[in-house]
């Protein structure tokens, strides 16, 4: 049947700041913007979430909205970013940055988790999660949703796929 990608709504955060596994809230903008994604979703069965509060939020609403079981796949969270966390992008050190840039797949220079790290987790939840018949929205992150999209890539053009706040892709646009 497939998996739904779905990204989260709008987190209460400032722009510019690099918030990967933190765990932050929402904007007041919350159920105006889940009533949207509910009005697009398609047919689930299940629901999977990355157990943050701006995914889990969002997938229980859709769980009892729908009527449908809700799960929570540590392997859906979004990328460590280390010690770059809750620092704006604008504020890293540039030779850090440079880094990452040069070996975009493995570097860590935040300490946290390399892209090749969560493609890995992403790929084995998707795995998982494929395996089962019924349709199923996987409530997650942005990272998740690049990693889930890019194909065995390993360029950072790879990764460039983008999903609105709020937004969903089926995971056969990924391949």
């Amino acid at each position: 049947m497939g998996l739904i990608l779905v990204r989260h709504t709008r987190p209460e955060v400032p722009t510019g700041l690099c918030y990967g596994r933190l765990d932050v809230g929402l904007l007041d903008t919350f159920a105006d913007e889940a009533a949207a994604l509910l009005r697009t979703l398609p047919e689930v069965r299940r629901v999977v979430s990355s157990p943050l509060l701006r995914c889990r939020k969002l997938a229980e609403r859709i769980a009892a909205t729908r009527a449908v079981s809700l799960h929570f796949d540590q392997r859906l969270i979004e990328m460590d970013f280390g010690t770059w966390e809750g620092s704006l992008w604008s504020a890293l050190p540039a030779s850090q940055l440079d880094a990452w840039a040069k070996d975009f797949m493995h570097a860590r220079p935040h300490g946290g988790e390399s892209v090749a790290m969560l493609k890995h987790r992403v790929d084995r939840a998707l795995a998982h999660w494929s395996a089962h018949p019924e349709p199923i929205a996987l409530v997650t992150h942005s990272g998740v949703i690049k990693a889930a999209a890019s194909a065995g890539g390993t360029e950072a053009r790879d990764f460039a796929v983008s999903v609105d706040f709020g937004g969903i892709m089926a995971l056969s646009q990924c391949k």
